[in-house]
């Protein structure tokens, strides 16, 4: 797509927005009924495909296979060891299947909660379908959080149903989840089963002397079955007074005995699909919750534009389901286009700098997403790692999770992309369930610059009375009209769900600060609740850290405000040099001046 025919398009989308998201919504999304309404806003609330019915997992699954897509490679898994298994659609269904029976087993009915505190595996991607397959609301916990966080969001939820296993692998060590989770229900009477994979006993993935098995390997020789595993008969009635072990139900013992067939559950496209908690200024965690039908048409129709798919490509996401990238860029969307999706377990510099590079030579990964961080690591290990592998299959290459700074901008795009791959910066918030600020494939691409509202969003940069800024003048920044996948409330406090659209009364306001520049490209410059005042004078974090990024001796960056008696507020700077630049006095003069100068 080029500039002219992206304008015209966008055009079309801000114009009547309704028109172009019914469109989306018919052509892209498979619906038991049509809606009878496309959009209603009654303020601050809104709703979208009012009256339709669908089911996300129908439109992942059940329409690929319907297509004669069944025996292709849904998800491929990898770890550090390079141990590695896939499953197709069609084993894909089976057991989710399985274990959307195995949840009605237990009592789980539609719209209860299900809280999933697990490792980066192809069963997290089966428990989040499965739970969606009947109508569950699933809320995912990053497995790196503690017993108090995990408490925290248990306790919001009033889950009756937690799903984990017995540890997760991180840097060659198996971290321990199930006594997380033990310690984080302790006193909570309303749980009442844990569903625990044991990854000792339940072999789910093959030994690491197998290496790289070829793709379309099957995931049925990886099923052992334990019918001895730990844990009470699923039919039992829970007596919340007993010891934590009574609630506990092995994940094969559950679903090995169920059928494979489960009918999707017909949902209103404005029911719950999931609660994903995001950090609040108040210190607690926002329980951010979307829903069926606006979700599944935008983050379908994102992925597909966004990451201009071909059908047969193999998409690599680096993030886990424990954040909104995941939900949206790992599971939902990449499996509603019928895409391959790859998920590896562990970090990219174990067992060696050149792990992540391995995978992508020997998985034929064509789009890759990762966040600035991620690109900072890889880039702090040098380029000789990287050419030692034939990156050749990857044709486009994203970031997300926070801005890019030029410099790593370049690295990334000369040294994974080979200087041939667009790269696809890209700005959304676990609020907004899709990618919002983007530079599409075929447009011209700005280093550091995240690029053009997306199809449909009415995207601006305003002073704090709404009005807009002049071109490369910083503002807040907003989006003036919901979107399909917008979020929908927070859960138990609508105050805050209130509070997004009435900061700047009739838009959602994003709490980041931004510039857009003559030919409406938007660049991020980091929270606008997160910034330094130095002698009256408002610093953004994120502008400070470009700059000590940019250094040729600093590799990454991180600031915060100390008090200052004169000025008020003064930076301090912790900085992660490269290679063997030492930190003497010479290089914080040279750092400062550079600073400076940027």
């Amino acid at each position: 797509m080029n500039k002219s025919e992206f304008q015209k398009f966008y055009n079309q989308s801000i114009q009547d927005p309704e028109k172009f998201w019914a469109g989306v919504a018919g052509q892209e999304i498979e619906w038991f009924k049509k809606w009878d309404k496309v959009f209603e806003w009654k303020y601050p609330n809104y709703q979208w495909f009012i009256g339709g019915k669908l089911n996300i997992t129908h439109n992942c699954l059940d329409r690929h296979i319907n297509a004669g897509l069944g025996d292709k490679v849904a998800l491929v898994y990898t770890n550090e060891n390079y141990e590695r298994c896939t499953i197709t659609y069609q084993e894909l269904l089976k057991q989710v299947n399985k274990f959307a029976n195995g949840l009605k087993s237990l009592g789980v009915k539609k719209g209860d909660k299900v809280v999933l505190y697990m490792p980066l595996v192809i069963e997290q991607a089966v428990a989040m379908l499965g739970c969606a397959r009947i109508g569950a609301v699933h809320s995912v916990v990053f497995a790196g959080f503690s017993d108090k966080a995990l408490r925290e969001r248990i306790e919001d939820l009033k889950a009756k149903t937690i799903v984990t296993a017995t540890w997760t692998l991180r840097r060659g060590a198996k971290k321990d989840l199930k006594s997380t989770v033990k310690e984080a229900v302790k006193g909570l009477d309303y749980v009442e089963r844990v569903i625990v994979l044991d990854r000792d006993n339940d072999n789910v993935i093959p030994s690491a002397s197998d290496g790289f098995l070829n793709r379309g390997s099957s995931m049925d020789k990886r099923l052992s079955r334990h019918p001895d595993f730990i844990g009470t008969p699923h039919n039992d009635k829970i007596d919340a007074s007993r010891d934590d072990s009574d609630r506990e139900v092995g994940y094969h013992q559950l679903i090995d005995q169920q059928s494979d067939v489960c009918e999707p559950e017909e949902m209103d496209s404005e029911d719950p699909l999931f609660v994903l908690y995001t950090s609040g200024s108040t210190g607690k965690p926002k329980g951010i919750v979307h829903t069926i039908g606006g979700y599944s048409v935008y983050t379908h129709y994102t992925t597909k534009k966004v990451f201009n798919l071909s059908s047969d490509d193999i998409f690599w996401c680096t993030a886990d389901p424990g954040w909104i990238t995941g939900h949206s860029y790992i599971v939902y969307g990449p499996l509603s286009n019928g895409l391959t999706s790859v998920i590896v377990e562990g970090v990219p510099d174990h067992p060696a700098p050149d792990h992540w590079y391995k995978v992508i030579e020997e998985e034929k990964v064509n789009i890759f997403y990762t966040s600035p961080t991620a690109i900072r690591m890889l880039r702090k290990y040098g380029e000789e790692y990287c050419k030692k592998h034939d990156l050749s299959s990857l044709k486009v290459i994203g970031t997300v999770g926070e801005p890019i700074n030029p410099e790593v901008w370049q690295w990334y795009c000369q040294n994974m992309g080979g200087g041939k791959c667009p790269v696809v910066d890209t700005w959304w918030q676990t609020e907004t369930g899709g990618h919002m600020i983007v530079t599409l494939p075929g447009l011209p691409q700005k280093p550091g610059v995240a690029g053009r509202p997306f199809f449909g969003i009415d995207a601006d940069v305003v002073n704090k009375d709404g009005s807009s800024v002049k071109a490369g003048e910083k503002g807040f920044l907003i989006i003036r009209k919901p979107w399909p996948s917008a979020l929908r409330t927070c859960l138990n406090n609508p105050d805050r769900f209130n509070q997004y659209w009435n900061e700047i009364k009739g838009a959602y306001f994003t709490g980041d600060f931004a510039i857009k520049d003559e030919d409406g490209y938007i660049r991020i410059l980091g929270r606008s609740d997160d910034v330094i005042n130095i002698s009256g004078h408002r610093v953004g974090t994120a502008e400070v850290e470009n700059a000590l990024v940019s250094h040729p001796a600093v590799s990454e960056a991180a600031v915060i405000a100390k008090p200052d008696e004169i000025k008020g507020e003064r930076i301090k700077a912790f900085l992660v040099l490269k290679g063997t630049a030492a930190g003497n006095d010479e290089l914080i003069k040279s750092i400062k001046l550079h600073v400076r100068h940027e």
